[in-house]
């Protein structure tokens, strides 16, 4: 990437962040719109955290019905303002959007004040580009003052302009043997998945930026603006070189469960130094960690969390390469997961199982009281001993375990077995 980036015209930073802040998102629905609205009814304040640009501003200026002051905190003067006189902006009878407010965390008391003073529903409505319920320097969480909604990048029908995530509530709430039926019932047309990994679900290069070029230029910026602005806002990093080569090795170790200590020997780190940089990058909400599944009764576990990345497209830029492989569709189907996820009413974990015998199952979800495991292939038509670690799994923990999923990029849905159903992932996603 280094020597790359070294071949580069010298003004390519500046080009980056044109492009960066330059392309004009189409207003697409969000699946996070229904389920904002639902929210400002109940709460004096929301706030929208997600990775910078997954369309945080789009979807509270432009999705949200009503009437609202916009503040942007990327505005030198605005930011200037907060810092000086925070009031002068919450004031007035007219709700407010704060955007970008982890820029100056300390403007959370002045809306913790104002809301005390004046408890109006759906007042404030703010969006962070890091996760402000995991930012050491936020000493007020709003707690019982604030709901926070998770924006991911754009779902694959998202992307189709139907402000949907994946099928899944319709699964959880369809009886087992009617998934064929409810799967083929699906309109959405087949796609190559390696095209949707390569153009990931950041709005400007899934529905703008159409050639590798175009995309890797946007990446470069974005790599460049994370590093030399949003993480030093977060923690200062003398040694960004090191942090760069860190987010490279994570990117090609998708779906693995890592040892710190060993990625660290790897990368000449210390474990202390590892622990704090991956820390940083969750914050940020680019690195994704998935709790393995810990609830066991006679097999040992291997409880280590795996790593994936918020956007398929930035990770196959950071690792620089040019092929997906098969880790990139587990990871698009664990961002469509999270989408699902963090819109829905009612709890649900996301979470893998692997025992120490090396058995695997690649996510569980986790509901109220059932679990649902889904494997995934990214051969054109599975065989039978694919479906072992599903079928282990449901072994392992009996009724409450609904059958599984598996998914391939083929075309055929059937029962590979009685209890593990195969079918396209574009059915699902």
């Amino acid at each position: 990437m280094d020597g790359r980036a070294a071949s580069q015209p010298k003004d390519l930073s500046r080009v980056c962040m044109d492009i960066i802040h330059g392309v004009n998102e189409t207003v697409q629905p969000r699946l996070a719109a229904t389920t904002l609205q639902q929210r400002l009814v109940v709460m004096p304040a929301v706030v929208v955290t997600g990775a910078h640009q997954t369309g945080k501003s789009t979807l509270v200026r432009d999705l949200i019905p009503g009437p609202r002051r916009y503040f942007s905190l990327d505005d030198i003067d605005v930011l200037d303002l907060a810092r000086r006189d925070p009031e002068t902006l919450l004031e007035g009878d007219e709700p407010v959007i704060l955007d970008e407010v982890q820029r100056e965390p300390s403007l959370l008391v002045a809306v913790k004040r104002a809301i005390d003073r004046r408890r109006r529903l759906g007042h404030f409505l703010l969006t962070g580009s890091a996760n402000l319920l995991l930012m050491h320097r936020v000493s007020e969480s709003l707690a019982g003052r604030a709901s926070y909604l998770s924006l991911w990048p754009m779902t694959r029908r998202e992307q189709l302009g139907l402000g949907l995530g994946g099928v899944w509530e319709q699964l959880l709430d369809t009886p087992d043997a009617q998934w064929p039926d409810l799967l083929a019932a699906q309109s959405c047309e087949p796609e190559d998945w390696r095209a949707l990994a390569r153009r990931g679900g950041m709005p400007p290069t899934a529905l703008h930026l159409e050639t590798v070029e175009q995309r890797s230029i946007w990446f470069d910026g974005y790599e460049r603006t994370y590093l030399e602005r949003d993480l030093q806002e977060l923690s200062s990093i003398a040694a960004l070189p090191e942090f760069r080569r860190l987010m490279r090795a994570v990117c090609l170790r998708l779906g693995q469960t890592v040892n710190q200590t060993t990625l660290g020997r790897v990368l000449s780190l210390s474990q202390p130094t590892v622990h704090r940089y991956l820390n940083l990058l969750e914050i940020s909400q680019l690195l994704v960690r998935v709790p393995a599944y810990s609830l066991n009764r006679t097999k040992r576990l291997i409880k280590a969390p795996k790593l994936y990345w918020a956007d398929t497209g930035m990770a196959l830029h950071l690792a620089q390469l040019d092929e997906p492989t098969g880790a990139h569709l587990e990871n698009l189907i664990l961002h469509d997961l999270l989408a699902w996820r963090d819109t829905r009413s009612e709890r649900a974990e996301i979470l893998h199982w692997r025992t120490a015998a090396g058995t695997e199952v690649d996510f569980v979800v986790e509901t109220a009281d059932r679990l649902l495991p889904i494997e995934v292939k990214s051969s054109l038509r599975p065989r039978l001993r694919d479906t072992a670690p599903i079928r282990s799994f449901r072994a392992e923990y009996g009724a409450k375990a609904r059958c599984g999923l598996l998914l391939h990029s083929g075309d055929t849905i059937e029962w590979i077995t009685p209890d593990v159903l195969s079918a396209p992932w574009w059915r699902v996603l």
